[in-house]
């Protein structure tokens, strides 16, 4: 959809003849009139984060336990930023780029999600919102990049690497920051901000597209295309 966002009088979010339903992350074939420009992607979450409820949408934050201290503090202010729009984190639960992407979002009152390598709910770092112990060492990597809509990566290691394989693997976008694996298919950036917005224009991208009666069916690049009629 290349539409540029917009707003309508009901404080909903448009594109072209598509408004979005916040609950079901669909744009939706309604026709609502649009009053104002929406000027970015982050903007359009800020929206939907004051008007309504996404706690259920689902962003991976991926990084090495092993991390710089630049690393570290780009993962506490992307946990920070993404937690604050009431978005859901999901990583792996440690240390490193882990622990600091919790931190920041348990700073602002945002929820993460610690997939954990064993069995013990004690091996989540201490700002853990939901500690999951999954037994499945690396296995669960695989488990992140299928859950998140989005990944972003803040450095590298093997076994990031291998989060990134999985979400391109899946047809998930990848955003990196901070020396991200360069890999074909991820989307570099050079700061935090440009992560944050680069993660918000992915996430509506995201959302499923359900064509108008009288147009064909919409490709996007990571949208489901619906049946007509489906809601």
């Amino acid at each position: 959809m290349a539409h540029p966002l917009t707003q309508s009088q009901s404080g909903n979010l448009l594109r072209g003849a598509h408004t979005l339903d916040p609950a079901r992350w669909a744009w939706q074939p309604r026709g609502e009139v649009a009053t104002a420009r929406v000027p970015s992607a982050l903007d359009g979450l800020r929206l939907l984060s004051a008007s309504g409820c996404i706690r259920h949408i689902v962003v991976g934050v991926i990084g090495p336990r092993a991390a710089t201290q630049a690393q570290l503090a780009a993962a506490e202010a992307l946990g920070a930023g993404l937690g604050a729009l009431g978005l859901t984190l999901i990583c792996g639960g440690k240390g490193g780029v882990m622990e600091a992407a919790c931190k920041g979002c348990d700073a602002v009152g945002g929820l993460s999600i610690g997939l954990l390598p064993g069995t013990a709910p004690g091996e989540a770092n201490p700002f853990v919102g939901i500690a999951l112990p999954t037994g499945l060492n690396e296995g669960r990597n695989m488990v992140i990049a299928r859950a998140a809509r989005v990944l972003t990566a803040v450095g590298g290691s093997y076994g990031t690497l291998s989060e990134v394989a999985y979400g391109l693997h899946f047809g998930k976008p990848v955003i990196g920051v901070e020396d991200a694996p360069q890999v074909e298919g991820v989307i570099h950036t050079q700061s935090t901000a440009a992560a944050i917005e680069e993660t918000c224009a992915a996430l509506l991208k995201s959302a499923d597209i359900v064509p108008t009666n009288d147009a064909p069916s919409p490709r996007s690049a990571n949208g489901r295309i619906l049946p007509k009629g489906e809601t």
